[in-house]
């Protein structure tokens, strides 16, 4: 494919101004649920264009795109699930892989063998058990071989019924390596594990904001908020955030630090949703040369 010419408009950057952040004081559990909703507030207005990074059309599809992000960035896998989608468009087509093949296909991911196990085992039980449809409950979906709650929370809060095109809609907290960083550093949770993250944040904030909040977070965690070296003079909510100070507090240096749509980068997906302000990301075609899917592909 040729490379589109046509370029978005690139993304507003932060106004470049120092952070006022007063000492803090022991804070009540009610004063620290108000500081966490104005934090979502906050982080809504920043990226009202939150979503999941990864390309998909159907259920299954991100079902398989979730699996196989673990332990990889979603454009390495945006980049790996054309061919493998073309090659196994259903669970029934994935039930039957050979998994050599299939292990060949998703090796860029990494840890592709137990990958591939999780993928012919998930699409087995699809097959024989769901009737070939993705289930829409947490209780379900975490029968499924190598699906955990964060890939389920992930389906069902982004997902769509194939055949009505409504939503599953069910509200879910998707704690990955992202969101419980910032849970931490956001003073929410002092909880190492998922589950208990999970559980602890879901008790700040409503069911409905849960899938929402949880893109949000994970954006500003890719964006600004990194994990050695957060961007924190560039932070909407800098004056909110207890951890303001471990990352570089001054504005310009932290603007420099800036990721994807905000460093005026490229984002992850192959074919972004049309409200994204960014490019489309770099693909890999079958001869492996790089090339970019930018507006012909935002429209699909």
């Amino acid at each position: 494919m040729a490379e589109s010419k046509v370029r978005k408009a690139a993304a507003p950057k932060p106004a470049v101004k120092k952070v006022a952040v007063k000492p803090r004081k022991p804070e009540s559990h009610l004063a620290m649920v108000r500081r966490a909703r104005k934090i979502n507030r906050i982080l809504a207005e920043t990226y009202p264009y939150a979503h999941p990074e990864l390309d998909f059309e159907t259920p299954f599809e991100l079902l398989v795109a979730t699996v196989l992000s673990a332990q990889t960035t979603d454009l390495r896998v945006n980049q790996t699930t054309p061919t493998l989608f073309t090659k196994y468009p259903t669970p029934e087509d994935m039930a039957m892989a050979v998994p050599e093949e299939l292990e060949e296909i998703i090796r860029p991911t990494g840890f592709f063998r137990n990958k591939a196990k999780s993928l012919i085992g998930l699409s087995i039980k699809l097959r024989d058990d769901f009737g070939g449809e993705v289930p829409k409950t947490l209780e379900e979906m975490v029968t499924l071989p190598g699906v955990g709650r964060k890939t389920a929370n992930v389906v069902l809060g982004n997902a769509r019924d194939p055949k009505t095109g409504e939503p599953f809609g069910v509200p879910g907290i998707t704690v990955d390596t992202h969101f419980g960083r910032l849970a931490r550093r956001f003073g929410w949770t002092a909880e190492e594990d998922p589950v208990k993250v999970e559980a602890a944040v879901a008790e700040i904030f409503p069911k409905s904001e849960w899938t929402m909040l949880s893109h949000r977070v994970v954006f500003h965690g890719r964006r600004i908020c990194h994990s050695r070296k957060p961007a924190c003079g560039a932070c909407p909510v800098a004056p909110l955030c207890p951890s303001y100070g471990e990352g570089e507090t001054d504005p310009e240096k932290a603007r420099k630090l800036l990721k994807y749509e905000l460093g005026g980068q490229p984002g992850q997906r192959l074919r972004p949703p049309g409200d994204f302000p960014g490019e489309a990301a770099a693909r890999v075609d079958a001869a492996g040369h790089q090339g970019r899917i930018a507006d012909l592909a935002v429209g699909e």
